[in-house]
């Protein structure tokens, strides 16, 4: 599967854990692994509450396509 999303690169420039995501956004923390894997993507508007719980643009977290 190709990788969708840069979440597990983001938290890691922002010096966050995915446990510390997960309780944010009242998640569980397997959910965000498996999104931080790309073995599953989050939603939308999922997505957007990534961006604003990490202060980045939602466009951050997307990788682009070519």
């Amino acid at each position: 599967m190709k990788d969708i999303n840069r979440l597990k690169v983001v938290l890691v420039e922002r010096k966050k854990t995915g446990k510390w995501l997960a309780e944010q956004l009242g998640k569980d923390p397997s959910t965000v692994s498996k999104w931080c894997s790309n073995s599953s993507q989050p939603s939308l508007e999922t997505l957007n509450k990534i961006a604003e719980a990490l202060s980045v643009d939602i466009r951050v977290l997307m990788n682009k396509s070519k």
